[in-house]
C-alpha cells in the first residue's frame, strides 16, 4: 500500500523536505554518542549541499546546526560547534489581531477601510491637508470602482458616493477636482505565445 505525504506528520521545516527530516529523525534514535555525532555531521553537511552558503559561511554553518537541532524538536544530544539555539525563543507568537467589521457597509465595493479614511478627512479641519486626503481618497475610490466596473468609471460617480460616504461633510465640487486617469489592466488570454 501506498504511503501518501498528507499521511505523515507535517515538516517542521520544509523546505529541507522529507528526507533530511527522516535523517534528522534516524539520528535521535541512535545510542552510540560518537555515531550519533557524526550522523549529526553528515546531516548539516547534506543540507549544505542541499542549501549552498551564499554570505558569511560560519554564520550560514551555524544556521544550519540551529535548523538541525529545530528539526529533533531540541531532542538531538550531540556535540554541537555551537551554542544551540534556544527553545524559548519560539514561544508562544503575538496575539491574533482582532478585525472590527462593520455590519451594515452603504458602499460595500469600497471595503472598510475607504469610509474609516473619509470619518478621518470629516473630522480634519478644512484647509490644505484635509484637500488632500480628500483627493487621495476619491482617487482611490475611483481605482477600487474600476475593479468593479471596467467599461470606465465617472468622476461625477466617485464624489457623489464620497459627498454619500460622508454624509454631505466633504462636497467637492466636480468642476474643480480632476480625478487621475486610471485603465483597468488587461487579463491574461491564458493563451502561451508561440516561439518563431
Amino acid at each position: 500500500m501506498l504511503t501518501y505525504t498528507n499521511q505523515l506528520r507535517k515538516l517542521v521545516l520544509p523546505e529541507y523536505g522529507r528526507n533530511i527530516q527522516s535523517m534528522v529523525d534516524y539520528c535521535c534514535t541512535i545510542e552510540d554518542r560518537d555515531e550519533r555525532n557524526f550522523c549529526a555531521e553528515s546531516i548539516v553537511a547534506a543540507m549544505q549541499v542541499l542549501f549552498p552558503a551564499t554570505g558569511d559561511a560560519e554564520e550560514y554553518r551555524r544556521k544550519l546546526w540551529d535548523h538541525l537541532a529545530i528539526m529533533s524538536d531540541f531532542s538531538l544530544d550531540v556535540d554541537y560547534p555551537y551554542e544551540p539555539v534556544d527553545r524559548r525563543v519560539f514561544g508562544d507568537g503575538p496575539e491574533p489581531i482582532a478585525v472590527v467589521r462593520t455590519g451594515n457597509m452603504a458602499r460595500r465595493h469600497y471595503g472598510e477601510l475607504i469610509p474609516r479614511l473619509v470619518d478621518t478627512a470629516v473630522a480634519m479641519e478644512p484647509g490644505e491637508e484635509r484637500d488632500a486626503l480628500v483627493s487621495l481618497i476619491a482617487n482611490q475610490m475611483k481605482k477600487t470602482l474600476l475593479t468593479y466596473t471596467p467599461d470606465g468609471v465617472d468622476d461625477r460617480r466617485v464624489l457623489s458616493d464620497l459627498r454619500q460616504l460622508s454624509h454631505g461633510m466633504l462636497d467637492t465640487d466636480p468642476e474643480r477636482v480632476r480625478l487621475q486617469d486610471y485603465k483597468q489592466a488587461p487579463t491574461p488570454s491564458g493563451k502561451k505565445k508561440k516561439k518563431k
